[in-house]
């Protein structure tokens, strides 16, 4: 269950002010929630990401150091992680809640999510993808083809439980090295740990293997 005297992912969700066709208000229908935060630094940067299932229980938190070109491909690197380590241990038919501090990344995953029913992609508003975040874009656009169902909430950066993992990854370093669980609620909304354990080895962005020079 979640820790006493902090909200879980899915309260911070459901209490943001994202319009209302972000995520509609059976709420307790979503399975998992993941939030996601990235660092930019003339030195370097971070990632940083946390899951948990609707009631609490912690799937994975993950703080990675990065060196992302600016911060926008800190924020798209960062989703396109949390959503990988996600889709590796949910489920199919999980229906996911998304916890962003930015703007128009939350604008165009729900964007993204509405045109996911269109064969050509098309959505009905335009999606304005930063330079060189192109590459996780086409990776976050997967894995919300992956999900039953996705949607994105804005939340401010002060209570982003990602956004200390991503901005001090060397203070964090801690978490990567704990075994990560593949918690899988069940009907009622309680969550239940399937007894499968990663070895616990540091996860790496989902871009470090195939990056290309500036992206």
């Amino acid at each position: 269950m979640a820790v006493h005297g902090r909200s879980t992912l899915r309260d911070l969700f459901d209490d943001s002010p994202t319009p209302h066709i972000a995520h509609p208000p059976r709420t307790h229908h979503r399975h998992f929630y993941v939030a996601t935060d990235g660092s930019y630094r003339a030195d370097g940067g971070g990632l940083g990401a946390v899951i948990e299932t609707r009631d609490g229980q912690r799937v994975a938190r993950l703080s990675l150091s990065d060196t992302p070109p600016d911060n926008n491909v800190a924020e798209y690197r960062a989703l396109h992680l949390g959503l990988d380590v996600l889709a590796a241990r949910a489920p199919s038919g999980s229906r996911v809640g998304v916890l962003v501090d930015h703007d128009d990344l939350a604008a165009n995953v729900n964007h993204a999510t509405l045109a996911a029913d269109d064969p050509d992609w098309k959505p009905a508003h335009p999606v304005d993808v930063p330079t060189h975040s192109e590459y996780h874009w086409r990776g976050i656009r997967a894995r919300i083809a992956d999900f039953d169902e996705l949607r994105a909430a804005r939340i401010d950066s002060r209570v982003n439980p990602a956004h200390p993992l991503a901005n001090a990854p060397d203070q964090y370093a801690h978490v990567n090295r704990r075994k990560e669980r593949c918690v899988i609620p069940d009907a009622g909304g309680r969550a239940a740990d399937d007894g499968h354990a990663d070895a616990g080895a540091e996860i790496p962005p989902p871009s470090r293997a195939e990056r290309r020079a500036g992206d």
